[in-house]
This record gives structure tokens, sequence and C-alpha cells, in this order.
């Protein structure tokens, strides 16, 4: 009969899989690993072919208690398209093994887009490939990034960041929005959204990672004016005037403007911007005030206002960050 002959090669339509490598070094965070794994794992709906790889095959010491077999070596990273760098522990100590450095170099100059998830953006910016580019990582690590790697144009108030051939993304989670902003240049929306269903995460989160900080106030490096700091937390309702604080401070505004930028990074009045979104966080949170009446109560004076500020510092309205952060919603 016409067609019962055996299948050929050519019966078989081609789908060319994308080939991701996830890179386990040493101190290796367990959600930083398996995000990638799974987000890309192989299936029809996604056509991608996924390799857990460390320095050489074998077992990797990991962080939180845990340990890694993986099959391949740096030779994936040969093969990969793709490359993920996952966070890993106590990155501003150490660089990864030269190894990997170059295994990275290699990678790139061939072509493959290089991601990190959190930390592992300390690997990226050990190759020098950050250099002059925007990047960023944990927010608890912003400042050692920069610090490490003074050319890397760190920015602390993003989710993530697209560089074209290199990709970084701050903490654990926003690896899930630099993995599903991968999948929308790969597949199109369509594929993000329904990878995002199956994740059951967001298919696009607004804001940056500024929201994620416990305080966006920065730890003082200096106590000179702690004491007008604190006063200052209790009366953000009230106007605070560049010469209230010094007054307080009893100094001339002169020199509390430039002791205070040189102990928080900010001047007086910055400070006291971000102290009061601040607290109009913790009020979006805890309380079911308006957003008209949480703007008098920090001492912004109107909705308008507040959102405006809000939106500037956090990079998301007061709006989205109840609905994200309110308890039940």
């Amino acid at each position: 009969m016409p067609g019962s002959g055996p299948r050929t090669l050519v019966d078989v339509p081609a789908v060319h899989l994308h080939r991701v490598a996830v890179l386990v070094l040493e101190g290796a965070k367990p959600l930083d690993v398996g995000i990638p794994a799974q987000v890309f794992t192989t299936r029809a709906s996604m056509p991608y072919e996924v390799r857990v790889c460390g320095a050489a095959p074998g077992l990797v010491t990991g962080g939180d208690g845990l340990s890694y077999h993986v099959a391949d070596g740096l030779d994936a990273l040969e093969w990969a398209e793709i490359v993920f760098v996952p966070g890993y522990r106590f990155p501003d100590r150490d660089d990864p093994p030269q190894a990997v450095v170059d295994a990275l170099l290699g990678a790139h100059r061939r072509g493959a887009r290089l991601a990190a998830i959190s930390t592992g953006a300390f690997a990226l910016a050990a190759t020098g490939l950050l250099d002059g580019r925007r990047a960023t990582t944990h927010w608890h690590y912003t400042r050692a990034l920069a610090e490490k790697h003074p050319l890397v144009k760190v920015d602390e108030n993003v989710l993530f960041v697209d560089e074209g051939s290199v990709l970084t993304s701050a903490g654990a989670a926003s690896g899930i929005d630099l993995c599903l902003h991968i999948l929308r240049g790969d597949l199109g929306v369509a594929a993000s959204n329904h990878a995002a269903r199956r994740l059951v995460a967001a298919p696009y989160r607004s804001g940056g990672q500024a929201q994620y900080v416990p305080r966006s106030v920065p730890e003082p490096l200096g106590e000179r004016f702690a004491a007008t700091r604190e006063w200052a937390l209790h009366r953000l309702g009230e106007p605070l005037t560049l010469d209230t604080l010094a007054r307080h401070a009893g100094v001339s505004a002169r020199t509390f403007s430039r002791r205070f930028a040189e102990d928080t990074g900010y001047t007086p009045m910055q400070w006291v911007m971000r102290a009061r979104v601040d607290l109009a966080r913790e009020l979006l949170e805890r309380s079911e005030r308006s957003v008209e009446q949480i703007a008098d109560d920090v001492g912004l004076g109107t909705g308008a206002n507040l959102r405006l500020h809000f939106q500037r510092i956090l990079g998301t309205t007061p709006s989205d960050y109840r609905r994200t952060f309110t308890k039940g919603e």
C-alpha cells in the first residue's frame, strides 16, 4: 500500500532544540539552580534541552546543606546556546576558578548568551564581560559587586538587566522573571505566558527589587546625626526642611548637608523622601487607609505626589504594591 513502507528521516519534521547549560559552582543555591532547569525543561511546548554541569563532572558542594551530582563538566559550555550561572554563597570573597572564567569567555565568543541569577553576577563580572555595562544582583550584594568590580554599572532597583549577550537578575525569584523574559524573546509571548501558568508565576512583574529590600533608607556609614535621623523618623508627617534638620543637629545647613551625605550616601531631603516612601509601604501593607490618606500621613500631601515618588523610587505603584504584599490578596 502507498505509504506503508518505513518512514525516512525526511518524513520527520526537524525541531531545533535550544541548548541550555546550567553551571553549578561551589556553594550554589538550590532555588537558583532549579529555576532555569525547570523553566526550560524539554516538552512539546518548550523546545529546549538542558544540561546541568560543573567545573568538572561529579559532586559539587552547594549551599544551604545541599550538594549536586552533575554529569557534565565545562565542555557543556561549548555545546550550549544559553549558559545560566546560578547564585552561590560568599561571591564577594573569591573569584571562580580560572578554568570557569575561561569557559564562560569561550562560550561568549562562540555566541552563547550568559545569564546570571542573583549572585551568579559575580562570576560574570570576573570575566570582564560586564565592564561598562548595566548589571544587577541580589540587593544584599549590590554594594559588594560595585566595590569588587567598579567598572560594572550596578543597578540595584531592577529585577533583571538584559544587555543582549549578557543578562543578570536580582534575588532568586527574579530568576523566573529573567527566564520568562528570555522565553518571550525566543518563542513569543504565548509560550512565555504558558510557561508562567505552568509555574504559577506572574508572566511579567512590574517594579524593581527595591520594593523587596527591608528598608530603602540605607544603613548609615556614621553615627554623627543618628539622633536627628531618629527624630525625623517620628515626624515624617510634619514639614521637614533642611534648615529644620540642621537646627536639630546643632550645625549649619551647609555642614549638615555635607556630613549627612557622607554618612548615608544621600542628601538630607533624598533621605527624608525615602523614609516617607518606606512609611507609606508599611501603611499600605498593614492598614486599609486610602492612598490619599497615606500620602497625608507620611508628609507627601496628595496621592499624586505619593504615586510619583513611589514609582520613581520603587518602580511600581502604591496600588500594585498593596496587591502584592497585603495578606490574603
